[in-house]
């Protein structure tokens, strides 16, 4: 379903149900969401996207062998006690390493930071909300966000999935798709409320692979016009969504003084 929005106003009444939650009695969801600067892209991760776009997942092939890599030179640099390697998964696609992750948050206001942060020229941006309920219904996984340890008995109780078993399934193995939600490693993380999606087919984009299970259902665009898109950053601005917020370190102030004064 794609809905039109003309303010941050709209959008909260969008995403807000019209009855309080019978488990919980608030008026909200547990639904997340993605922000899109071009409402046309569909959901691609950062892996459908290496080698290009036209076509992407090209290098999806390349997952397992970029993955040792990071483990192999990144380990100086991380602290604390080795990493689970679903930890060091998600590890990775934090700093920017492609990976079958997808970036979603628990807050519409975030996503549409990320949304119009940095507009494109005359392009419509997008907020993807995600049932991701219905997706684990369908798929008989827990009515609850996926931990590390949850991860790890995916699929057998009796012995540890890895990263690694994921990457080697086969075509014929059974789809899935979940969403989990990271350690907090870093401030990054918290502030920004994030969660990612996991899912076994790297040979479509995510929003292609829910329609392809008829889970399209899952799924709500709230679309924001280009003629719209600086209201809408300046009532995220009035509301406090804010690089400095979002990314609390010194590289977050300077983001957001380079675009509040650019």
């Amino acid at each position: 379903m794609e809905v039109i929005i003309q303010s941050l106003g709209e959008l909260i009444d969008g995403v807000t149900p019209d009855d309080p939650s019978s488990e919980t009695g608030h008026w909200r969801t547990a639904c997340v969401y993605h922000g899109s600067a071009d409402a046309e892209w569909p959901l691609l991760t950062s892996l459908d996207r290496l080698g290009g776009l036209t076509p992407p997942h090209t290098k999806a092939h390349l997952e397992a062998h970029i993955l040792r890599h990071f483990l192999r030179y990144a380990r100086p640099y991380l602290r604390g006690s080795p990493m689970d390697e679903w930890e060091l998964l998600m590890t990775a696609q934090h700093y920017g390493v492609p990976t079958r992750l997808l970036d979603w948050t628990y807050s519409p206001l975030i996503a549409a930071h990320f949304a119009t942060a940095r507009p494109r020229n005359g392009t419509a941006a997008a907020i993807w909300q995600l049932d991701w309920r219905q997706v684990h219904q369908a798929f008989h996984l827990p009515q609850l966000a996926l931990l590390v340890t949850d991860l790890q008995r995916l699929f057998d109780d009796d012995r540890f999935f890895t990263p690694w078993q994921l990457f080697e399934r086969q075509d014929n193995d059974s789809a899935f798709a979940c969403l989990i939600e990271p350690p907090a490693f870093d401030l990054r993380l918290v502030a920004q409320s994030a969660a990612f999606t996991l899912c076994s087919d790297t040979r479509q984009s995510f929003d292609s692979f829910l329609k392809q299970r008829e889970l399209s259902g899952a799924l709500t665009k709230y679309v924001i016009p280009a003629a719209e898109i600086r209201r809408v950053r300046d009532q995220l601005d009035l509301v406090g969504i804010d690089e400095r917020r979002l990314f609390p370190d010194l590289g977050g102030l300077a983001s957001e003084l380079r675009r509040y004064y650019g």
